[in-house]
Formats: C-alpha cells, sequence, structure tokens
C-alpha cells in the first residue's frame, strides 16, 4: 500500500498543493546542476516520504542523507541543506562545512530553508564565518495533505512557543499558509476564531490580504465558505482523555508518525522480528471504513469480514460455481491483505486494551471529567506516583485534574508537586514550571466552571451508543469533545447563541465577515445569521477547521462523523500543527525530552 496518500475524493484539490510542493523541491534540485548530496532536517524526512517518492530524488540527481552533529559521508562536491530555520541545526551545518575545509576539502553549499530563512540563523553562519560561502534559499513548504480531509503545518513545537515560550511566529506560519489556500480557492468569507492564538491568526490574515490581495472577482465562488480557528487551550480537557476509536488507539498505543506505524514484523505475522512500517491513510479502503469507529466495534466488523470471507471459501470449494460467482469470490480475495493487516493490528491493540489497568484509568478519567470523587482521583494518581508510572502517564491523569478542578487546592497543588520530584527527580522541576506557565497544573484560585459549561454544552452523554452511535460522544464513550461542540454550535447557529459559555472558556473570541479586501466583525452586524454561510447554488458547503496547538485523531473523527449526519450540509477539512495526543503534546513540555 502507498506510503503518499492518494488525494482523489478530497473535498478540495489538495492533490495541487501537493503537486506544487514536489514542484518547488524538484526546480531547487534542478537548479544545482549535477549530482548533488541533499542533507534534511531529520524532522522534515518524514513531511517529504507524504510529498515525493525517493526514486524522484535519485531521477533528480540527488542522494539522500540526514542532517546531524556527525559530517556528511559522501563523495558529492555539491551539497543541499534542507531545513528548520532553528539555532541547533545552523550550528550543525557550520560544523559540517567547518570540518571539510579543515580537511581541505572544496565543496559547493546551498542551505535552503523550509517555509523561509530567519535573521538569527543567518547571523549563525556569520559568527562561525561560513556565511561567504553558502548560497541561501527558501523551500516554501507550508501545507502538507496528511490524507483526503487533514492538512498540516508540521509545527510540532506550537503549543510550548505560544503558550510557555512566548514565541508567536509560528502563528504568521499558520496564516501565511491560510493565504495560500486563498490565493488557490478564493477568499473564505465567514471567519469565527476562539482564543488568543486564533483571533491573531485572523489579524495577520487581514495583513497580508492588504499586502498580497487575492482578486475576489477573478475567482468567483469561494471553494471554502467558512473558516474555523480554535486554539488547543480552548479545549485542553480532550487531549489528555484516552482516545477510543480505532485510529485514536493506534495512536496512542504505537503512534501514528506522518501517516504510518512502525511496528515489529511478528505482530504482521512475519518471522523476523524486524521493524515494519504500516501506512495508515484512506487509500486502504478498509481503514477508511473502520478507522473511526469505536475500537470494540472494529474488532466485531473484522471478525465479520473475515468469517464472511471464510463462508464464501467453503462454498466454492464444496459446489461447482457459476464463472460470475468465482469471480465475485475472487473480488472480495483482494480485501484479504487489507483484512490480515487490520486483524493482526486489533490483536496487537488487544493486548493492551484487555488490562484491568485499562479499563481502572478509563474509569477515572471519567471520574474526573464528572467532577465527581476528588478525594478517589487524588489518591488514583498519588499511587500513580508511588508505583512510579510513567512520568508522561501522571502527569496527563494530573493535567486533566487540575484543568476540570480549575487547579487545585494549594495543599494538594503543593503535595503532589513534591511527590513528583521526590519519586522522578528533582531534574523535573523546570517540566513541571512549564506546565504551570501553559496553565496546565496549578493552585486553584477561583471556583470550578467545568460543570457549567460541561452541562450548557451537553458533554456528558451517559446513553452512548458506540455500536450504532446518534452523538460524536461515541468517540470517548461517553463525553463529547469541547472543541467539536463549539465547532458544531459555530456551523449551526454560530457563537452568539452560546456567548455566556464562551466567556467562561480561554482567549477572546470574534465572528468576521471577510470581503474582497478585508475583515469586518460581525459581531455588531444584528442580522447577521449562520444561514448567510450557505453556498447559495444548494452544493454542500465547506468548512475548513484549523486546530492552533494540535488536534487528535478522535477530534478529526468526530468530524467525520458530524459531516455524515442528516442535514449537516457541511464538509470539514481538518488544519493542524500538527497530529497530538495528550502524550505527545505533554512530551514537547518535558525539559528532559525535548
Amino acid at each position: 500500500m502507498a506510503q503518499i496518500p492518494n488525494l482523489d475524493n478530497a473535498p478540495l484539490n489538495l492533490a495541487s498543493l501537493r503537486e506544487q510542493s514536489q514542484k518547488d523541491l524538484l526546480n531547487i534540485l534542478k537548479n544545482i546542476r549535477g549530482k548533488k548530496c541533499l542533507v534534511i532536517d531529520p524532522k522534515i524526512g518524514g513531511s517529504l516520504s507524504l510529498l515525493i517518492q525517493t526514486s524522484l530524488l535519485r531521477e533528480n540527481d540527488a542522494e539522500l542523507r540526514h542532517l546531524s552533529a556527525e559530517p556528511v559521508q559522501t563523495e558529492c562536491s555539491k551539497i543541499l541543506y534542507l531545513v528548520r530555520p532553528q539555532i541547533n541545526l545552523m550550528k550543525f551545518i557550520s560544523s559540517n562545512i567547518q570540518y571539510n575545509l579543515s580537511k581541505g576539502v572544496q565543496r559547493e553549499y546551498f542551505v535552503y530553508f523550509v517555509p523561509r530563512r530567519t535573521v538569527v540563523c543567518e547571523k549563525i553562519f556569520e559568527e562561525e564565518k561560513v556565511h561567504h560561502i553558502l548560497t541561501i534559499g527558501e523551500y516554501p513548504f507550508y501545507l502538507l495533505p496528511l490524507d483526503e480531509d487533514v492538512l498540516s503545518f508540521e509545527l510540532d513545537l506550537a503549543y510550548k512557543e505560544c503558550y510557555v515560550d512566548g514565541d508567536t511566529s509560528s502563528l504568521w506560519h499558520i496564516a501565511k499558509a491560510i493565504h495560500k489556500l486563498e490565493l488557490s480557492f478564493g477568499i473564505v468569507p465567514n471567519v469565527r476564531a476562539k482564543g488568543r492564538a486564533s483571533t491573531k491568526v485572523a489579524d495577520i490574515l487581514n495583513s497580508l490580504q492588504v499586502e498580497e490581495p487575492v482578486n475576489a472577482a477573478d475567482m468567483g465562488i469561494p471553494e471554502i465558505n467558512t473558516l474555523i480557528l480554535l486554539d488547543r487551550e480552548v479545549d485542553m480537557v480532550t487531549p489528555m482523555c484516552f482516545q477510543l476509536t480505532y485510529e485514536g488507539l493506534l495512536d496512542e498505543i504505537l503512534q501514528i508518525n506522518n501517516g504510518s506505524v512502525e511496528i515489529d514484523g511478528t505482530v504482521m505475522g512475519q518471522q523476523d522480528g524486524k521493524k515494519i512500517k504500516v501506512p495508515l491513510n484512506s487509500s486502504d479502503k478498509l481503514y477508511k471504513e473502520i478507522r473511526d469507529m469505536n475500537y470494540e466495534v472494529v474488532v466485531q466488523v473484522l471478525r465479520q469480514k473475515a468469517t464472511s470471507i471464510q463462508q464464501d471459501y467453503a462454498e466454492v470449494k464444496s459446489t461447482s460455481q457459476s464463472v460470475s460467482k468465482l469471480r465475485d469470490f475472487a473480488k472480495k480475495l483482494y480485501s484479504v491483505p487489507e483484512i490480515a493487516r487490520h486483524v493482526n493490528l486489533a490483536h496487537h491493540l488487544q493486548s493492551f486494551t484487555c488490562k484491568p489497568s485499562f479499563h481502572a484509568r478509563l474509569d477515572i478519567e471519567q471520574t474526573i471529567l464528572e467532577l465527581q470523587n476528588f478525594e478517589a482521583c487524588f489518591e488514583y494518581i498519588e499511587e500513580m506516583i508511588h508505583k512510579q508510572e510513567p512520568l508522561v502517564n501522571v502527569l496527563r491523569l494530573l493535567v486533566l485534574f487540575s484543568i476540570t478542578n480549575s487547579g487545585l487546592p494549594k495543599k494538594n497543588f503543593d503535595y503532589l508537586r513534591r511527590e513528583i520530584l521526590h519519586s522522578y527527580g528533582f531534574e523535573h522541576m523546570p517540566t513541571l514550571y512549564n506546565l504551570e506557565k501553559a496553565g496546565l497544573f496549578r493552585k486553584q484560585e477561583s471556583k470550578s466552571n467545568w460543570l457549567t459549561i460541561a452541562r450548557a454544552l451537553q458533554l456528558i452523554v451517559d446513553d452512548t451508543e458506540t455500536a450504532n452511535p446518534n452523538d460524536i460522544s461515541y468517540i470517548f464513550s461517553g463525553y463529547a469533545p469541547l472543541s467539536i461542540r463549539l465547532i458544531q454550535h459555530a456551523i449551526r447557529s454560530g457563537w452568539r447563541s452560546i456567548e455566556e459559555i464562551m466567556k467562561l472558556l480561554p482567549g477572546p473570541h470574534v465572528d468576521l465577515k471577510k470581503g474582497a479586501t478585508s475583515y469586518s466583525s460581525m459581531d455588531a452586524n444584528p442580522i447577521f445569521q449562520s444561514n448567510l454561510d450557505r453556498v447559495a447554488d444548494g452544493r454542500r458547503s465547506l468548512a475548513l477547521v484549523i486546530f492552533i496547538g494540535g488536534v487528535t485523531y478522535a477530534e478529526i473523527a468526530a468530524l467525520r462523523f458530524l459531516s455524515s449526519q442528516e442535514g449537516m450540509g457541511y464538509d470539514f477539512i481538518v488544519g493542524t500543527t500538527k497530529m497530538v495526543n495528550g502524550t505527545t503534546m505533554l512530551e514537547t513540555l518535558m525539559v528532559n525530552n525535548v
């Protein structure tokens, strides 16, 4: 199965975006004539694997290496570095070049920044005295299609940079990426933003439209009707909950990276234990069908499919079938490798989900969400610390506990903080400081308003039906993600209908109407109704939902479910700084992990 996802069924022409990025990269390679060594920042490597086949790089006389502190081993006389503008990477490049100079090796050096050059990075080349022998350029790679309806800005540290470091440079990157989409598909007429980062992106987008206007007259009807920008800070509860969709669980347990999981070959039925990559995208028809289902339902579906093929095989064997019946059976056999792949993966997941500790964890999560039995939740986390369970698992539950309670009483906060440092070491003090700075683990200063929000938006649902769901709460078996409820309201009736609840959530919110040259606030417009969002010719409208700080697979599953509901009339494309779960998010804040 192809690692690069098929984008033919995307609601927007995402294939053209990918082709443009491919073309830009190949042009850079063609402009450097002859054989060259392409040295890439490892973080970009995974993104490029979803963009371009390595065979295409070879066809353009490029051999591939990954950038590290070690000197590049190559016979090529030309070296092209493709890197994000990060200081540590500039130092690697400088030391690579200095090593070659010390050995008397003469080479040509090219540095292309992804997506743009920065003064700080160029300054380092000047300080290291290599600037004069470098040719510097830019590779404007802002958006990576991960699947038919998912775009990533590949900014894995955006949350930490915005909420801990106070560095908002990623917001410019996001606005620029949206502006590039508008240049291709028309100005998005309706913009709704919630949170400090999101409203800032809306402002930058306005500035970019002034600097490089999209000519609305030439574009016709815009293809994207509504843009919803949502800060991760607005809903940090959802990523801390354990995802229970098939795709979400694969990410929680195996960690999906750039649309694939890496797993021991023995899990997939191979004899040797070598690691193999299993691609996971909608090119796999079975995966597309089951990815968003609750995990328990997936096991039943796979069992039914396997049983059906078994019965057909028995029938074919025992009776003389007509040629057309045999042909139908042969068609079914094409799906066997896909069924085998997912049976193996589901079986592997089951070795985790059948443990009592897994269910105990889900039960305590539900107790925290319902704000029940504070003491039992506190003791559960305390016991995890004393058992020295992985720190990130402790922090994930602790953050959920802290957010829903609007912080912990001083006595409990100080006690847990002290226990963590005694149990895991005082080197974790900076991590706890980062969590506090981001407002994820802090002292309680006011009464929690979590239950008010949960009741108003129906976040806790008692009668969830996982096999035949009628509400998005099926993805967590009883909890409807706050983020998706906000999007539901934004699409159906606008945020005005939940104005009081919006004020209880972090950051400002705006409803904007965007014209040919600028935004204008719709808050002041008494006749604003969400049905103005509808496309005039009766087509399904398209909403671009952007999560600044990351989105989980479960949230994407919930949006796909919403889109499929009768009367919704909207398709969704999700844009995100990075695909995340609670563990990967917290790892970016853990000082010893970065």
